[in-house]
């Protein structure tokens, strides 16, 4: 019994070890002030920081208002990935959403962040000044 024991000890370790990884660049994306109706499209970008391929099987957002698109092959060991995430800015006021990547890393779960705030105002001022420069 204390060798079975030794040996999922071992075995265990070793799967920790030799764990994929995600580093993110920026793991909260900050629209800031951003106009109703601006593009909605921002992108994360991480390293796989382990030593095996990191697989991201799903990704979910915290409502239909934001879709992320996860890569569609492995991150090799090194190398960069991204995730494009895109929210409808049509949606007026502040917004603080939650982005869930399901994946083979030693963590399977980890959470990203996007937020800011859409005004209606900025669209109008930025057409006023549109409309007023085509008059001279």
């Amino acid at each position: 019994m204390k060798t079975f024991g030794i040996v999922l000890a071992l075995l265990f370790a070793s799967f920790t070890i030799n764990a994929q990884e995600f580093k993110f660049e920026k793991e909260t994306i900050d629209y800031g002030k951003i106009a109703k109706g601006a593009k909605g499209e921002r992108t994360f970008v991480f390293t796989n920081i382990g030593d095996a391929p990191l697989i991201i099987s799903n990704i979910q957002s915290s409502c239909g208002c934001t879709v992320p698109e996860k890569p569609k092959d492995p991150i090799m060991p090194g190398k960069k990935g991204k995730i494009k995430v895109s929210y409808d800015t049509n949606r007026l006021g502040g917004f603080s959403k939650m982005i869930t990547i399901f994946s083979n890393a030693k963590n399977a779960r980890k959470v990203i962040k996007i937020k800011g705030y859409v005004d209606n105002k900025l669209s109008l001022e930025k057409e006023k000044s549109l409309l007023s420069d085509s008059k001279k």
